[in-house]
């Protein structure tokens, strides 16, 4: 396995994300082709926390005008990362 700092880039803090956390959902930005099974044990290792659900999406990049030319933002790859009852990662 990879170090789970390569497979985590960063926790998502924004306004959506912060309507998760009372939930115990939290929001990460994670490496496009790691899969769901990696980012729960890169999570629990990282954040030493019990995962219970991890759901993933690709959010594509958008055409943007860079000069006189077009150019395209980079793809990204978002998880929520659900915890178990009682599990609480402390972003303060």
């Amino acid at each position: 396995m990879k170090n789970a700092y390569d497979i985590i880039r960063s926790l998502i803090r924004t306004e959506k994300s912060t309507v998760y956390e009372p939930k115990g959902k939290y929001l990460f930005l994670v490496q496009k082709n790691a899969n769901k099974t990696q980012i729960k044990q890169a999570v629990e290792q990282a954040y030493k926390v019990k995962v219970q659900d991890v759901n993933t999406m690709v959010c594509r990049g958008k055409l943007r005008r860079v000069r006189y030319q077009i150019g395209k933002t980079p793809d990204i790859k978002k998880a929520i990362v659900t915890l178990k009852e009682g599990q609480k990662i402390d972003v303060g």
